[in-house]
């Protein structure tokens, strides 16, 4: 079976069940869930999704919610948490070296794949009013270095494009970059 097809049935029945949970009205409207919106816009928005929800409703998220399908962590990031999720956007995969993102999806890179992903989190929900230029500890075991200059959030390398989407169980910073931790050499897969 297609690969690209098991990892966009979650993602469509995810945003087909935010979708039915929209306006009763019958017109013929476009739906939009509140984290689309944030997304979108840069407002921040309350949403009733987890992150892997708020991120599925989103067209941006393709390859990172495909990533982290493949790494098993879809359940750990539906769960009660708190979390606050760097979330790359499918551009930001794009532009990594050609067919980098394949590789990872494989399940032989299933581990590395968990590893750089989870460099992507941080324990608790850190709103971008309380982010401070300093090193915090990811969920994978690392620190990212955050900057905080000329209105400008930074996470290593990345730049915070979006802040504070909220979901149910933490918050996600969009980012413009994949992370990928000093230990991993991806040029090795």
């Amino acid at each position: 079976m297609n690969k690209k097809f098991l990892i966009l049935v979650p993602v469509l029945v995810t945003s087909l069940g935010l979708a039915a949970c929209g306006s009763d009205s019958k017109t013929a409207t476009p739906a939009t869930t509140p984290a689309t919106a944030a997304m979108t816009n840069g407002t921040t928005a309350m949403t009733t999704g987890n992150i892997v929800e708020v991120a599925s409703a989103n067209g941006s998220f393709k390859t990172l919610v495909a990533a982290v399908t493949a790494a098993g962590l879809a359940e750990t990031l539906s769960g009660p948490g708190p979390f606050t999720v760097f979330a790359p956007t499918d551009a930001a995969f794009a532009a990594l070296p050609a067919g980098l993102v394949d590789k990872l999806l494989l399940p032989a890179n299933k581990e590395t794949l968990a590893k750089i992903l989870t460099y992507h989190v941080v324990s608790g929900k850190v709103l971008a009013a309380d982010v401070k230029t300093g090193d915090v500890k990811s969920v994978e075991g690392s620190t990212l270095a955050l900057k905080v200059a000329d209105g400008k959030v930074m996470v290593d390398a990345a730049t915070v494009t979006t802040a504070d989407v909220m979901a149910s169980n933490g918050v996600i910073h969009v980012i413009d970059k994949v992370l990928v931790p000093a230990d991993v050499d991806v040029t090795k897969l």
